[in-house]
C-alpha cells in the first residue's frame, strides 16, 4: 500500500507562483512513477508532468517552460513548482502514484486558484 497526501494550493494572482508537495509513505520502494494531474470544473482529468524513479521527467505542453516537476528522495516527496500561473491553471491538483506492479494510488487533491 501507498499512501499520498498532497499540499501547497490556494489562491494565487495571475503571474503568481506555487510550489505543492506530494508526500508519499507506505510501501513507496515500489513506486515506479510519480504523476501531476488536474481536474478543472466541467473538465476531464488531465496529465500536466510526471517524473519516474530513474529521473526523467515529462511535461503536458500546457506546463512546459512554466512548471518543474522534482523529487526529495530523502523526505519521499515529489514537488510541482509552478511559474507565471494563468487563470486557465485554476483546477483541483491531484498527485498519482504507480507502482512497478501498475497499482495507483491517488491523493486527496489540492485546489489551485488563479485570480485576480
Amino acid at each position: 500500500q501507498v499512501q499520498v497526501v498532497e499540499s501547497g494550493g490556494g489562491l494565487v494572482q495571475p503571474g503568481g507562483s506555487l510550489r505543492l508537495s506530494c508526500a508519499t509513505s507506505g510501501i513507496i520502494f515500489w513506486i515506479a512513477k510519480t504523476a501531476w494531474y488536474r481536474q478543472a470544473p466541467g473538465k476531464q482529468r488531465e496529465l500536466v508532468a510526471t517524473i519516474a524513479r530513474g529521473g526523467s521527467t515529462d511535461y503536458a505542453a500546457s506546463a512546459k517552460d512554466r512548471f518543474t516537476i522534482s523529487r526529495d528522495n530523502a523526505k519521499n516527496t515529489v514537488y510541482l513548482q509552478m511559474n507565471d500561473l494563468k487563470p486557465d491553471d485554476t483546477a483541483v491538483y491531484y498527485c498519482n502514484a504507480v507502482t512497478s506492479t501498475t497499482a495507483e494510488y491517488w491523493g486527496q487533491g489540492t485546489q489551485v486558484t488563479v485570480s485576480s
